[in-house]
């Protein structure tokens, strides 16, 4: 018997350095506790970003609303009847400078609803305040109503041009609770994108136990690793990948009236943002495996030739079109990735110790 408790006296240190055994029962119990806190803190987040939903789907919707914008655009040559035409772009105007306003969008001026499509004669000048605006120079006729000479258009004159709506460039919506139900999958994704730094730490917490002492220190620089990875990816699929890729699906249907749905739009570039900020997340990982001992970069260096291969054929799942430019901005950023995976590995990397 005293060898018995001996023996679990020399074990008491190890079992302290890997976080103590647990029963099968005890991991499931701990994957429901840490299931439970991930959903309520993502429910927290969905409930503040309800408030601003709005907000988070005119962002979203920014790219694909220029690329439809530009996809219905018919260039026309100037030099029609006069040959002099003038373009004069909104934030350049000058006191008294007039020309022709035409609405791009359906607009209320008063009780009345100006068609799109619609134009008026207009001149930049103060009002009897002396604040600057864009006043109709001439009676307008909108159904049954003449909205007379002098009334202010609805036009932020120091917005630039690429953030001005275009003619038929909002997405639409086919039923009733379509825009509620998008609403709500808008602000759920964007508690999901918040929630990462919590959702990493959680997922850490449970895989620490069965780790050492010293490898579980990794846990803070793996989460803020993680964090600015997952934006980064997220930031390079909205501003680098989705506006050529949209402007290059939009312009193949010059031949058709496009009309977008918003759903199938968010949940395009809602996967693309995912899936970008998932990918970015290799070097991240690798630190870790790294820092572990269970990745070296002459490991990830020998492998290179089956890694571009597993890179290329990711991008040309993920990427929206069937074109080369558009997987190889897929591909690019991947394999920049796994460069700077090896950089890591090679700076980090150190042999796993096990006592």
């Amino acid at each position: 018997m005293s060898s018995t408790f001996d023996a679990t006296d020399e074990n008491e240190p190890r079992e302290r350095e890997l976080g103590g055994q647990m029963s099968f029962l005890e991991h499931l119990d701990e994957v429901r506790r840490r299931l439970i806190r991930s959903i309520l803190f993502v429910f927290i987040a969905f409930v503040l970003c309800w408030f601003v939903s709005n907000y988070i789907y005119n962002f979203l919707a920014v790219p694909v609303r220029r690329a439809l914008a530009e996809a219905q655009q018919r260039k026309v040559p100037l030099g029609g009847l006069t040959g002099n035409e003038t373009i004069l772009p909104l934030n350049s105007l000058k006191e008294g400078d007039a020309g022709r306003y035409v609405f791009a969008e359906a607009t209320k001026l008063g009780s009345s609803v100006i068609p799109v499509g619609a134009s008026v004669l207009a001149r930049y000048g103060r009002d009897s305040a002396g604040h600057f605006g864009l006043f109709t120079d001439e009676p307008l006729l909108a159904g049954a109503t003449v909205i007379p000479k002098g009334v202010r258009l609805p036009v932020d004159i120091n917005a630039r041009p690429e953030d001005l709506p275009g003619i038929d460039d909002k997405l639409i919506v086919n039923t009733v609770m379509e825009p509620f139900s998008l609403y709500v999958k808008v602000s759920l994704y964007a508690a999901i994108c918040l929630s990462v730094p919590f959702l990493l730490w959680q997922i850490w917490a449970f895989i620490a136990p069965g780790l050492y002492k010293h490898e579980r220190s990794y846990a803070l620089p793996f989460v803020l690793l993680s964090t600015i990875s997952f934006a980064l990816g997220a930031a390079f699929a909205y501003y680098v990948i989705f506006p050529p890729a949209a402007a290059y699906l939009l312009g193949l249907g010059g031949d058709f009236r496009l009309y977008l749905k918003a759903t199938d739009y968010f949940d395009f570039i809602i996967l693309v943002m995912l899936a970008m900020g998932a990918i970015f997340q290799m070097p991240a990982i690798t630190y870790v495996l790294a820092r572990i001992g269970l990745v070296t970069a002459g490991f990830l260096l020998r492998i290179w030739k089956t890694s571009l291969i597993v890179i290329l054929v990711a991008a040309a799942v993920l990427s929206p079109t069937n074109d080369v430019p558009n997987m190889l901005l897929f591909a690019a950023p991947m394999i920049v990735l796994y460069l700077v995976s090896i950089l890591v590995a090679w700076v980090f990397a150190k042999p796993r110790v096990v006592e």
